[in-house]
């Protein structure tokens, strides 16, 4: 048995104890390979203080079919694995969907929806232009009690202040995730999460972690200026 539980710095204030976006579950999307890999990111993103986990794995028409029933099965096995190593955090799963025809038609025929919290839904678009099916959607989503978060918006290609405003009004939160301010992806991404949490425009962070080599990024990148300045906004994550 490991330790997960590490003290945080006491000159950095830790992140929120809750991570609502990461990609924990082996071998069924983009995320971790195996379960080695599972805990080893558990273990490095715990040490910083994080004690619960709201898995969000892809849901993607052509690539990444996932059900709520296979994930929760996924989710079941790891919970087993945690238990059998004597591992104390809290688990949980719901999904990252791609905004595709897969999905308006699955909210069409009210199928089950992974949501968390009050009723949260996790989503996330074409990193280069911005769907022509955005602002319906958004307005179905609403309509049927989905309460939507848009996963990264820092890191769309079409973003600009002005449509994230726009989507602001109409409701939508924003999850900023730690590798873009960290600059993991490119500064201009790192630019645009600087500017989201300058305006406050930020409900949730996550970790958005799918690999050991992302975790070690976000614990070698505590002391982050602005990383720092986004904990200190009233985050929604140890509110859910």
């Amino acid at each position: 048995m490991f330790s997960f539980l590490k003290k945080a710095n006491l000159h950095l204030t830790p992140p929120p104890s809750t991570d609502i976006h990461s990609h924990l579950l082996a071998g069924i999307d983009d995320g971790a390979k195996n379960w080695n890999e599972t805990l080893e990111m558990l273990r490095i993103l715990s040490g910083l203080g994080i004690e619960r986990f709201i898995t969000t794995p892809h849901i993607m028409s052509d690539i990444y079919r996932n059900e709520p029933a296979g994930i929760m099965a996924k989710l079941e096995e790891l919970k087993g694995l945690l238990i059998e190593n004597q591992i104390m955090l809290q688990l949980e799963a719901a999904a990252e969907y791609y905004l595709d025809e897969f999905l308006l038609k699955k909210m069409d025929a009210n199928e089950q929806l992974l949501t968390f919290g009050k009723k949260y839904l996790l989503f996330e678009t074409n990193f280069l232009s911005e769907p022509l099916q955005l602002k319906n959607f958004i307005f179905q989503a609403s309509s049927k009690g989905y309460h939507l978060i848009l996963a990264h918006p820092e890191r769309y290609e079409y973003m600009t202040l002005e449509k994230a405003e726009d989507l602001r009004n109409r409701g939508v939160l924003f999850q900023l995730n730690t590798l873009s301010i960290l600059g993991f992806y490119s500064r201009p991404v790192q630019k645009m999460a600087y500017q989201f949490i300058d305006k406050g425009w930020v409900e949730f962070l996550g970790s958005d972690c799918h690999s050991p080599l992302q975790a070690n990024f976000i614990a070698n990148g505590q002391r982050n200026k602005y990383y720092q300045k986004a904990i200190q906004l009233p985050l929604l994550n140890n509110s859910i």
